[in-house]
């Protein structure tokens, strides 16, 4: 009887490899010590709580260090010779930056509201301390795990666990109505989007049998015909969450109420680790799981890049001065704007040769704008401390009550509109440009030129406010320490990078995936 060789099929039988995993598994394992502890410690010592967090969050991102030996993979199929047939997590380039972005950005805000939490207590707008830090902890794991995630599944439940704890962070201002409402439309409008998503993973699964991001790839390059529709359905459908979290248009409506009913450092989070979860998602649907459908999500994106930094940087420019929380209101709709430029180079990954240049461009270009806007959201925050209102008219004089801060924040905002001496603003936009043109798309180069000198006015009318004379006399309180790290770790960030630009594009684009 001779014998038949058995087939070469995927084994269900997973290893992990922890270090791999180390980054949002320390984040959640924080969290849950952070939860347990916020039972036992009595009021007075709950401030520790915040101070684990800190650590837990510098921990996590430490825990990056081990990984840039070599790309590492966990959680794989494997055939029945060992061979690794698909992965649901990849620690490579492209995840440790992103990683890194998210958990630095994470480790900021925390510092930020260390001095919120301690400021709002003993009022009616207290914030529970514990659920406060178990809930920022909670989502930083998810936002952590997203860009490491190579199946849909993964990346569709690391996008909802990054998401759901944000929800309730924006509504946890007790007895506020503006916190409240805003909490619900941020998660009413994100659950439908959620619901587009999974409508269209759905698709895509029926179309290829398969959630894994590089089988995706292989299996669209030949779909048959009847198919052809569902499956760009399914890719279009796909990015409707992932768009949703990037604030672009027209998915961008919860954004200023948002960020003006959540507390300050919970915007500041919003603002960037946010949008990194939503950039990186799109970047590692289209460039990695739908690369032969080009075709359907390039134009899609290009489209989308010039619509939200169109309608982000036009609504900007119509805040006035003297409405209260404008400047809140301005740093929102300046992130919708930004999101227009970052969305540019991904765009242009569908008509270039070159995928991972395009990519590194809004991966370094996320770099930037995370150190910058975390910073005027920092600074914000000191002002919020005598000015609640947080009007843009507040800031005027605030060169001669606190030059250091005037002179930072100024820094920041030329640094988002792309001038000197804020070098790596610049340095960032002409490398989005340059990513424009050199895929063709001459219209969206021209688009994005025309968008940089609408925002240039709104950046530059705010920096000259900080320098005029004040209305009345300034008040002046002590500024806690972490406050003072967190504006001054911005700061640093913010000029070294300015120092030495091509240092970030060199460190985003190399050997992404």
């Amino acid at each position: 009887m001779t014998a038949v060789a058995a087939p070469s099929v995927a084994s269900l039988v997973q290893s992990v490899d922890w270090l791999a995993i180390a980054p949002p598994t320390i984040a959640a394992v924080v969290a849950l010590v952070v939860l347990v502890a916020d039972l036992f410690l009595g009021e007075r010592r709950k401030a520790l709580l915040g101070w684990v967090s800190v650590a837990g969050l510098a921990a996590a991102a430490l825990a990056l260090l081990p990984l840039l030996d070599g790309d590492r993979s966990t959680f794989c199929l494997k055939t029945l010779k060992g061979e690794q047939a698909a992965c649901s997590y990849t620690a490579d380039h492209f995840t440790l930056v992103i990683q890194f972005l998210v958990l630095a950005g994470a480790l900021l805000t925390a510092l930020l509201s260390v001095t919120g939490i301690k400021d709002a207590k003993n009022t009616p707008r207290e914030l529970p301390e514990g659920e406060f830090w178990f809930l920022l902890l909670s989502s930083a794991a998810g936002a952590a795990l997203l860009p490491a995630s190579r199946d849909l599944a993964t990346l569709v439940v690391a996008l909802e666990v990054a998401s759901l704890p944000a929800f309730a962070l924006v509504g946890i201002k007790r007895d506020d109505r503006r916190s409240s409402e805003a909490a619900l439309k941020f998660f009413l409008s994100s659950v439908t989007a959620t619901a587009v998503t999974l409508l269209g993973v759905s698709f895509v699964y029926a179309t290829t049998g398969t959630l894994y991001l590089t089988r995706i790839a292989t299996a669209l390059t030949h779909v048959d015909g009847q198919f052809h529709t569902l499956a760009q359905a399914g890719v279009a459908l796909t990015l409707v969450g992932f768009a949703f979290k990037t604030a672009a248009v027209p998915f961008h409506f919860w954004v200023p109420d948002t960020y003006v009913g959540a507390p300050l450092p919970v915007a500041a989070y919003l603002s960037v680790i946010g949008k990194a979860v939503g950039f990186s998602g799109i970047i590692l649907v289209t460039v990695v799981a739908f690369p032969s459908y080009a075709d359907v999500w390039g134009p899609a994106l290009a489209a989308l890049a010039a619509l939200t930094m169109t309608v982000g940087n036009v609504a900007a420019l119509r805040q006035q001065a003297t409405r209260a929380y404008s400047a809140v209101r301005l740093l929102a709709w300046s992130s919708v704007g930004q999101a227009g430029y970052l969305l540019v180079p991904i765009a242009a990954a569908a008509y270039s040769k070159d995928a991972d240049k395009a990519i590194g461009s809004t991966v370094a270009y996320a770099l930037m704008y995370a150190a910058v806007n975390l910073g005027a959201f920092a600074v914000a925050a000191l002002v919020a401390r005598t000015k609640p209102l947080n009007r843009i008219s507040d800031y005027r004089g605030l060169y001669r009550s606190r030059p250091l801060a005037a002179l930072v924040l100024g820094f920041f905002l030329l640094c988002l509109a792309g001038l000197p001496p804020g070098i790596i603003g610049l340095f960032a936009k002409v490398t989005v440009f340059s990513a424009a043109v050199d895929a063709g798309l001459g219209w969206l180069a021209v688009v994005m030129a025309v968008n940089v000198v609408i925002a240039l006015y709104y950046y530059l009318q705010w920096t000259a406010t900080l320098f005029r004379p004040a209305e009345g006399e300034q008040a002046v309180q002590r500024i806690p320490a972490p406050l003072t790290a967190a504006i001054g770790l911005t700061a640093v960030i913010g000029v070294a990078l300015s120092g030495a630009p091509q240092m970030v594009l060199r460190f985003a684009s190399t050997g992404l995936f």
